[in-house]
């Protein structure tokens, strides 16, 4: 009797990351609407100070995407290196373990952050102006955590049971909703900022639905109630293997809040004033976000296949899939690059428009800080790739240096000799250093597979 094999590890590489990332890319792109879409219609039906506040409230959802990847990834990325290791036992309680833990981190979050939302919103970087607006968003939208996180760390874990469509589904399906409901709760029943905060709830609670729905059907494996109670055995290993993705998201955490403050600051000096930055800076973020969604949805589609190739001492694969999946990024990133250089007016002009000094800003803003782009795409798919075969703490590394480790001093520094405009050069430096030194360590931990392999 012929064994059949996991085409992870015999079917061709293109098929295969095409498989994976495609349904991959689409969820990422589909989470990002969520926050795009609301910001497109809170400018244009509250303004500027309404896209203001979806920028002070933006860490609350970057946090909430930190604890997903940790556990969704951590538990994905373990699955499949167990999977490929035929240990069929532990894969199954490591993801009972992962789903069971992503439903108690959202509901710690709803919780802590209802308690302490105006102490939340003010560190987040809220002007005086911005303060009522971003209070009715993220007292609204932290209702939605527990739904957001699981929705979140899920789609990986369910990525990596072999059902990347299913997964995209459940991502494309809450953001319809909430696009549906957007403009119907803001410009009918004139709800305002509040509207596009419950039809953001709608979507997350679909979404959710379908999560849990799928779970008596886990296809490689069978979960049984008991599974999702977490064990702190497995919960080390997920939380180890998804810490990569988590610390990416926090340092993004991290520097948005650094940023807003640095911003109302520097921006009250300045002939911007402070709501102007604010504003541009929360609509170039969320502009980037569709790229960047593209970028990890390659590094993420590409994850089960460097993971099981890596258990299984295959590391020819392991490059090639790497190699792959870093000249798409990089393709993807030229043209993101192309576009800010290019249309930075038309592109603000999505999200409502503003006087000529906040046009200004917009424009200055997109070409500088954003200069670097083109080597975007390499930073987040080497961190990934460290995760997948198993070396968290070098994954955890190159995730924090474009944000923690250079942008943040820079951020903080620059501006104490040019103002408002050493803000926008802090992105370009910071990019191009954490690019280069991820092609470096990747190319080194090529050059050490072929050891490892005899060693094993």
């Amino acid at each position: 009797m012929k064994v059949k094999q996991n085409p992870l590890g015999s079917a061709p590489l293109g098929k295969l990351l095409v498989k994976f990332a495609v349904p991959s890319i689409i969820s990422m792109l589909v989470s990002a609407l969520y926050n795009i879409v609301d910001q497109i219609f809170i400018g244009q039906g509250v303004g500027m100070y309404g896209n203001a506040a979806t920028n002070v409230a933006f860490p609350l959802t970057t946090l909430g995407v930190a604890v997903g990847l940790l556990l969704g990834i951590g538990g994905a990325s373990n699955f499949n290196l167990e999977m490929g290791r035929k240990h069929e036992e532990n894969a199954k309680k490591i993801a009972g373990t992962a789903f069971g833990s992503l439903i108690i981190a959202g509901i710690a979050i709803c919780l802590v952050s209802r308690i302490f939302l105006r102490p939340l919103i003010t560190a987040f970087g809220a002007t005086e102006y911005v303060m009522d607006y971003a209070m009715t968003y993220v007292g609204i939208t932290s209702l939605g955590m527990p739904f957001f996180v699981l929705t979140t760390g899920g789609s990986h874990l369910i990525r990596a049971d072999g059902k990347p469509a299913f997964s995209m589904m459940i991502a494309l399906s809450g953001a319809i909703i909430n696009t549906i409901l957007d403009p119907l709760f803001i410009f009918v029943f004139k709800w305002g900022i509040a509207g596009a905060a419950w039809a953001t709830i709608i979507g997350q609670f679909f979404s959710a639905m379908l999560v849990l729905g799928y779970l008596p059907k886990f296809h490689t494996v069978k979960l049984s109630l008991h599974d999702f109670m977490p064990k702190p055995r497995f919960l080390k290993m997920v939380m180890a293997l998804g810490a990569a993705a988590c610390f990416n998201q926090l340092a993004i955490f991290v520097t948005q809040i650094v940023m807003n403050n640095v911003l109302r600051y520097y921006g009250a000096l300045s002939i911007y004033g402070s709501d102007i930055p604010l504003a541009v800076v929360g609509v170039g973020s969320k502009v980037n976000m569709v790229f960047l969604s593209i970028v990890i949805g390659i590094s993420q589609g590409a994850q089960p296949i460097i993971g099981f190739n890596y258990g299984a001492a295959q590391y020819s694969r392991v490059k090639k899939t790497y190699r792959l999946a870093a000249t798409v990024a990089t393709i993807i990133a030229v043209i993101a690059f192309a576009g800010f250089q290019l249309f930075p007016r038309q592109i603000t002009a999505i999200f409502g428009r503003g006087d000529a000094l906040y046009e200004q800003f917009a424009v200055s803003y997109f070409r500088i800080f954003m200069f670097c782009t083109f080597l975007n795409g390499i930073q987040p798919l080497t961190a990934n790739f460290f995760t997948s075969i198993g070396k968290a703490p070098m994954g955890i590394f190159i995730s924090m240096t474009r944000q923690i480790i250079f942008l943040i001093p820079l951020v903080l520094i620059l501006p104490l000799a040019f103002g408002i405009e050493g803000v926008m050069f802090a992105g370009p430096i910071s990019d191009g250093v954490a690019g280069v030194l991820a092609i470096i360590l990747v190319l080194r931990q090529f050059k050490k597979m072929p050891a490892e392999g005899q060693a094993n």
